[in-house]
């Protein structure tokens, strides 16, 4: 059966009707494209940067950030608070706009619009809490204490999958730690990022605050190398692929700039013989199958007992037929488009080398035939595996699922940790001990790790981001604030007396 796809130019106008509903003018035209995967076709196509306007861009962040420094932190949180008021006064049409340049089904994307939401209270919050501590001088009469500051222009370059969550995660803090922003989004929701470059410089309009403050740039992986490279962004935070990460990583550190990497994640559930196998159901299908298997958090391993494999695989393979692909902004569609032909290309390399290694192929893999030759629906595919094999270790941005098996559960955890990357992970069990065991220091190694929830759909108020290959950045909650900000050691003598540490004495 062919799924019928809506006409490009419906699409394009619709994007064109969202802009202006967003108090967005229509770009000027370019040569970069916005593309819709949804049909393949172009939206729109817009003016990359010149190399002078990145800058002229970064310049002016610069500049601004003199004075944005010095206002006080809940002042600044000011225009973070009325961001969060036009996003969620405007959550429909950003999330329209999210689903027609992504592909994101309508939940997903309304989701990601109110995790922005999420993200801007949370960093009000966070303007009246930016502590400092102070700690007891072995001096009399000194007081020794740290104060945290401002760091300088951010730089934050964002992938197509959460083309305006990631975004928000790193510019509500930063603005708050009284940074400025310059970003570089994905050169394949280049629609979004005017969106929400539009509403932020409304934001700082609205409540007095110098619209400098943030910057857009847009276009190749060249533009990006320009924030890359330059002395006056403090700090790059890069989220793509660890090959992208490899770059980008030794070039700031080479000037001695700071790095917020959240590179890739191959994550795994591991399901024992205690498990509620229905909740693990649930928790499996939407976390190997939301997104179209394109989230970074995306479930690649189900690690089972021998004793739940084949109950658990027959229960995923039901969950697997009854998933509606298709059109994600059809009502009841939960598995929308690939982003283009080469995420394609790669699941079929992948699915091939998997059953080259001796996997059997349980359901899924299939492209989903449609109207428009340049969109790539595909079902999403589950695998059972002999053995971890490389392709197995390698992350592939498509809805694959392998399917692992084994006997006791410390042989589970040096499967799940025998990958490279360490981002997100699950274990599914009514056994406290292996609960426990799992979230020990020597359970997973991943920067995130779950308990009876599947590996996807981290909440803003804990730092998000994972160990080895995945970089070792950490963004939105908890105390990942500190990444934007510098700490300064300070020791006061308040007496008359000048003693040294140590008890040195001198002259």
């Amino acid at each position: 059966m062919t799924l019928a796809a809506p006409a490009t130019g419906e699409l394009a106008a619709r994007a064109e009707q969202l802009l202006r509903e967003l108090g967005v003018q229509s770009p000027a035209p370019g040569l970069l494209s916005a593309r819709t995967p949804i049909t393949g076709g172009d939206l729109a196509a817009l003016a990359p940067s010149s190399a002078a306007e990145v800058d002229a861009a970064i310049r002016r962040a610069a500049t601004a950030f003199t004075d944005w420094r010095t206002v006080p932190a809940p002042q600044r949180a000011a225009v973070v608070r009325r961001l969060g008021e036009l996003l969620t006064a405007h959550k429909r049409e950003l999330g329209e706009l999210v689903t027609l340049e992504a592909g994101k089904i309508g939940a997903e994307a309304r989701g990601e619009v109110q995790e922005m939401i999420d993200i801007c209270e949370f960093a009000v919050g966070l303007s009246r809490q930016l502590y400092g501590r102070t700690m007891a001088s072995e001096r009399p009469g000194h007081r020794l204490m740290e104060t945290w500051h401002p760091l300088g222009v951010v730089g934050v370059l964002s992938a197509f999958n959460f083309p305006v969550a990631v975004w928000s995660w790193n510019t509500a803090i930063a603005l708050v730690c009284g940074d400025t922003v310059v970003w570089k989004p994905s050169e394949t929701t280049p629609l979004t990022a005017l969106a929400c470059h539009g509403l932020l410089r409304r934001a700082a309009a609205e409540v007095g605050a110098d619209p400098d403050i943030h910057q857009l740039v847009q276009g190749d992986a060249e533009v990006g190398s320009r924030l890359v490279d330059d002395e006056r962004v403090a700090l790059v935070s890069a989220t793509g692929s660890v090959r992208m990460g490899r770059i980008v990583a030794p070039r700031v550190a080479a000037r001695f700039g700071r790095c917020l990497l959240e590179l890739g994640g191959n994550n795994g559930a591991i399901v024992t013989p205690s498990a509620d196998l229905e909740l693990a159901t649930r928790g499996i299908v939407f976390a190997a199958a939301g997104t179209a298997g394109q989230r970074c958090t995306s479930l690649r391993r189900v690690i089972a007992h021998a004793d739940v494999v084949g109950p658990l695989t027959d229960r995923i393979v039901k969950a697997y037929d009854q998933l509606r692909v298709g059109n994600p902004l059809d009502d009841g569609v939960l598995v929308g488009p690939l982003i283009n032909g080469q995420a394609y290309t790669a699941m079929q390399a992948a699915i091939a080398r998997a059953i080259a290694d001796g996997g059997e192929l349980l359901c899924g893999g299939e492209r989903v035939e449609t109207d428009a030759d340049d969109s790539y629906y595909v079902r999403p595919a589950l695998i059972r595996m002999p053995a971890q094999t490389e392709i197995v270790r390698e992350e592939t941005f498509a809805p694959i699922l392998y399917v692992l098996t084994y006997e006791n559960f410390e042989d589970a955890i040096a499967l799940h940790n025998g990958v490279p990357q360490g981002l997100s992970s699950a274990v599914f069990t009514q056994n406290q001990r292996e609960a426990e065991r799992f979230l020990a220091a020597d359970g997973s190694d991943c920067g995130i790790a779950n308990v009876n929830i599947g590996t996807s759909g981290a909440e803003i108020g804990g730092a998000f981001g994972g160990e080895k290959e995945t970089g070792g950045g950490r963004e939105s909650g908890s105390d990942a604030w500190k990444a934007y900000m510098r700490r300064a050691t300070n020791t006061v003598n308040y007496s008359t007396d000048l003693p040294l540490a140590q008890g040195i004495t001198f002259g």
